[in-house]
């Protein structure tokens, strides 16, 4: 059995921890919120641009583009959307491997990675990276979405890519988080896919009308998924460091009882040398 001079150790230093991860706890609950704010304001303007892209698409007379009839697929670029810090459970482990069985898939991948976890797996693993973003997964804003878009649809304009995913962790609540794969390039929407009876009129033309709303389109679809990741972040690590402080408080009523113990065999081994030493005089 250790000392009770280690076991008080070990208690003092375990406590040190519960308050290091009671602290977090808070901290993640605070950004949670925070998160959840941006995200039930962004949710409603995702759905209306998605609805606008459907709708633009189904008056259109001319499938010849490449934004709606794709190409052969040689090359294929990932969006994988993970955190640049960790201890918020399985989180970050989850996201990437979803994105690898994405990434095994594909015969030629082409990674863009957000967060430095991400670009840490897939380094790694000898992956093809292209880009990496870090710094900004838990408070992300338009404009880092809006210059990843930018370079996912100049490659795929030029041919580079022939397809654009973003693998990204969908928020339910705080405790309910799932990896998905989402495609973006070419459109989940066909021309000619709605019943509609009515009339569109495109000016200048159909080209520029989708040269203009395709960029907008995908930098949207990379916000909504950069903040419902953030979302994600927060509600694992706020779980974790609540799980982690729970453990805490276990470990420390294990080690006062083992303290206790110890203390309990000095005392009576003292007092049975006492009383052995009152007996011999």
């Amino acid at each position: 059995m250790a000392s009770m001079r280690e076991i008080k150790r070990r208690i003092s230093s375990v406590k040190s921890t519960q308050q290091i991860t009671r602290a977090m706890n808070l901290v993640a609950a605070s950004k949670l919120q925070r998160a959840k704010i941006q995200l039930d304001n962004l949710r409603p303007f995702v759905t209306e641009t998605m609805r606008v892209l459907s709708s633009v698409t189904s008056f259109l007379t001319d499938s010849s583009s490449i934004y709606i009839t794709g190409r052969p697929v040689k090359n294929s670029l990932i969006i994988a959307i993970a955190a640049d810090r960790g201890l918020c459970g399985g989180y970050n482990v989850n996201l990437c491997k979803e994105a690898f069985k994405l990434v095994s898939e594909k015969d030629n991948e082409q990674l863009i990675t957000v967060g430095t976890k991400a670009r840490d797996y897939f380094r790694r693993r000898g992956k093809n990276i292209i880009r990496t973003y870090q710094g900004f997964s838990e408070s992300p804003f338009y404009e880092d979405a809006s210059e990843i878009g930018l370079l996912a649809t100049d490659y795929y304009e030029s041919g580079d890519s022939d397809e654009v995913y973003v693998v990204y962790t969908e928020f339910s609540s705080a405790l309910n988080h799932t990896p998905t794969v989402k495609k973006l390039l070419p459109l989940p929407v066909e021309a000619g896919s709605s019943a509609s009876s009515g009339f569109m009129d495109f000016e200048p033309n159909q080209s520029a009308i989708l040269s203009h709303l395709v960029p907008k389109y995908v930098s949207t679809a990379i916000f909504g998924a950069m903040v419902e990741s953030a979302a994600c972040e927060q509600g694992a690590r706020m779980t974790s460091m609540d799980s982690a402080t729970k453990n805490s408080a276990e470990l420390i009523n294990k080690f006062t009882l083992q303290y206790n113990r110890a203390r309990q065999d000095a005392i009576t081994q003292e007092l049975s040398e006492i009383v052995s030493g009152a007996n011999a005089i």
